[in-house]
């Protein structure tokens, strides 16, 4: 029995060769397309390359960090061929895209756009680097009438279930989303991995951290990034093998 991994990165637009040659190394075929060209706007689920990986493996795997975690769920809600989702500091929900002032959805799926959860706008940070974790909560509370059909059904997937989640994430409150992603799974298998000091990104054994990408704040810091990582590592190795 053998597992392909389908790997997807964040909104930084760029494949994670450090985390595909991590797993290559522990002895998976890992596949990491580059899923979106400028815009997360009305991405077909349907166009994320599973197939391939189908037809060479009896289990698939999906990783994704950040608005990959995003999609990475969704996945495990609507291709019933998914065994394993990993979520990497990941929403409870799917989040629009803002482009010259018009909010879309990320996501379709059967030529429908999927709900989402649109900008509160008139949020301003007040730091410096930009922390947008309360982007986030402010933007739930504006629009919470349209919270609950954007809500990513991930009780839907019957596979298993790893979530990773730093306290100090700044980008967005992943422990909040993870908590509320396990909560609604009930007795279907999940395990939910939190450090209190790590950031919006755990580096796993052998991976450097990330540069470059838009100015914010992402928490954490080298040290527990990795510290953290080196936690989850066996976990994940755990689920990929089933």
């Amino acid at each position: 029995m053998t597992t392909g991994v389908l790997l997807l990165h964040g909104s930084s637009g760029r494949p994670d060769q450090d985390r595909v040659r991590v797993l290559e190394a522990a002895g998976y075929e890992v596949v990491a397309p580059r899923w979106f060209d400028e815009r997360i706007s009305e991405i077909p689920l349907e166009s994320f390359p599973l197939d391939d990986l189908a037809a060479r493996h009896d289990r698939l795997a999906v990783i994704g960090i950040s608005r990959g975690a995003e999609a990475a769920l969704l996945l495990g809600t609507v291709d019933e061929r998914v065994d394993v989702v990993v979520g990497l500091s990941p929403s409870a929900y799917s989040w629009a895209w803002i482009e010259n002032g018009v909010q879309t959805s990320p996501w379709t799926w059967q030529g429908e756009p999927l709900p989402f959860v649109p900008f509160d706008l008139s949020w301003q940070p007040d730091d410096d680097p930009p922390s947008y974790v309360e982007f986030y909560r402010q933007s739930l509370r504006t629009y919470a009438d349209q919270v609950e059909a954007a809500r990513i059904p991930a009780e839907r997937f019957r596979g298993e279930l790893l979530l990773v989640a730093g306290g100090d994430d700044r980008l967005w409150p992943s422990v909040e989303f993870a908590e509320q992603i396990a909560l609604r799974r009930g007795q279907a298998v999940t395990q939910l991995l939190i450090s209190g000091e790590a950031g919006h990104r755990p580096l796993f054994p052998g991976e450097e951290p990330k540069t470059g990408g838009l100015r914010m704040a992402r928490g954490g810091s080298d040290e527990a990034d990795r510290a953290f990582g080196a936690q989850t590592w066996p976990h994940i190795l755990r689920v990929l093998a089933g």
